[in-house]
């Protein structure tokens, strides 16, 4: 390779550049270093890109909709054409809607509203608690966790086959596990619902990041992501899909916004007549910045090009497993096997350690930060840990004996503003915790392990 051509190929490869990206942070053992935030699944840091379009549209922030000033019409300008932007961004059919909302669990939850009366849901129990936990109110299959796409596929099936199959019904699954970071085969479960009958709505949280979604091509009926999963800040989220269960439900929240006409009928009630609209299910002044921000890690990300991000992500999964392998003491936990597709979530125990004491140590004593515990997808991790619910233990001691079942796990995950040094770093650190043991004292305060004093 000329010098020429590894000079562009590593300009293409570089990491994209995030906020946070120069923050030092100091070590229990002395000095400082630069964090290498490596909790991507839990959080990832926003886009300096992002950063800078919400600081340029700060001055003009104003009221939205129906403000007749310059100000508040430029604002209704940037949240409708926010909407517009994420549906190009998820390749969405014409007549989709794109709400506004929170988070991934918002739009789950708003959803979970909206079903058809003695609507049935199938979702398996692999599912992050937020796609797991909304449709308690309706008629839900929770089904056990495949081994196997194609086992994840013949499990919906039968499901679905002994369902009522005049009813409405609808199935919940995961792009990518937030634990393993597995991709799963959405395309197919998609038509196995619709050959019986049934929706399927995609939490997209961790793979609306990682790789490109299309509502087309998978065929799905919704779907739901986060901004603060997306390197936009927190607070916003979105569910883009089908709009007829949502103009037939009753409004998320009832309030100024949803409503297009209120009167006052002569026995003292009220009428209330609500938008068929996506401001059907964004009562209240909406938080326009988000959804800017949200739009603007869309463009950034499709700017970027998906094929870039998926190939230097892939490196460093790679980098990561790899290295993980050659530590005999850690385990990397996995529902399909070792061979699937993934994203950059990786889940792991190491032998006679106490995961809340390993993830302690590595950000005490080199900077880096995972995530420990059981990841908001309890079913799952115990699923694959084969353990059953107990009390962590304490961070002192190790959870388990060399050879016993861990009772949680931990997680390093990490996307396209990861440098390979942190990735490096952080492999560096697991075998040297591994060999040689913590330099450091820790104890357990509020159930969380901390560096003793």
């Amino acid at each position: 390779m000329s010098a020429s051509t590894a000079a562009a190929t590593q300009a293409i490869c570089a990491p994209l550049p995030v906020l946070g990206r120069d923050v030092t942070v100091p070590l229990v053992t002395g000095g400082e270093v630069t964090y290498a935030a490596l909790d991507y699944a839990a959080s990832a840091p926003a886009l300096q890109r992002v950063w800078d379009d919400v600081a340029a549209y700060a001055p003009y922030y104003g009221s939205v909709h129906r403000g007749a000033g310059y100000l508040s019409q430029l604002s209704t300008d940037l949240f409708e054409n926010a909407r517009r932007t994420v549906a190009e961004f998820l390749d969405c059919r014409a007549d989709d809607q794109v709400i506004f909302t929170r988070s991934t669990t918002d739009s789950l939850n708003l959803l979970a509203r909206a079903l058809p009366a003695d609507c049935q849901v199938f979702v398996f129990e692999t599912e992050h608690h937020a796609s797991l936990l909304p449709w308690q109110d309706a008629r839900v299959t929770y089904l056990n966790a495949p081994r196997t796409p194609q086992q994840a596929v013949e499990t919906l099936e039968r499901a679905l086959a002994d369902r009522d199959p005049y009813g409405p019904a609808l199935v919940c699954v995961t792009g990518a596990s937030n634990v393993t970071g597995e991709l799963w085969p959405v395309r197919e479960l998609a038509a196995a619902a619709h050959a019986h009958g049934a929706r399927i709505v995609l939490d997209a949280a961790q793979l609306a990041p990682h790789h490109p979604v299309s509502v087309k091509d998978l065929d799905v009926d919704w779907v739901a992501f986060s901004g603060h999963k997306l390197y936009a800040p927190f607070g916003s989220g979105a569910l883009a899909g089908r709009a007829d269960w949502l103009r037939a439900a009753e409004p998320y929240l009832a309030g100024g916004g949803a409503s297009r006409k209120v009167t006052r009928r002569t026995d003292g009630g009220v009428d209330v007549e609500w938008h068929e609209s996506a401001a059907r299910h964004e009562a209240g002044s909406p938080n326009v910045i988000g959804a800017y921000s949200i739009a603007s890690a869309c463009k950034a990300l499709t700017e970027a090009g998906f094929d870039t991000l998926v190939a230097r992500e892939q490196h460093l999964i790679s980098q990561v497993r790899e290295g993980l392998a050659e530590v005999p003491e850690v385990r990397i936990l996995s529902l399909f096997g070792d061979d699937a597709p993934r994203v950059g979530v990786i889940s792991f125990v190491v032998d006679g350690w106490n995961s809340s004491h390993f993830a302690a140590a590595l950000s005490a004593e080199y900077g880096i930060g995972v995530r420990d515990g059981l990841f908001c997808a309890h079913p799952l991790v115990r699923t694959l840990l084969g353990s059953d619910p107990q009390t962590q233990g304490e961070c002192g001691a190790p959870e388990a004996a060399p050879g016993e079942k861990s009772l949680n796990a931990i997680r390093v995950s990490f996307g396209a503003g990861t440098p390979d040094e942190h990735v490096e770093r952080f492999i560096n650190a697991v075998r040297e915790l591994v060999t040689e043991g913590a330099k450091w004292q820790y104890r357990t305060e509020d159930g969380r392990c901390v560096p003793a004093v």
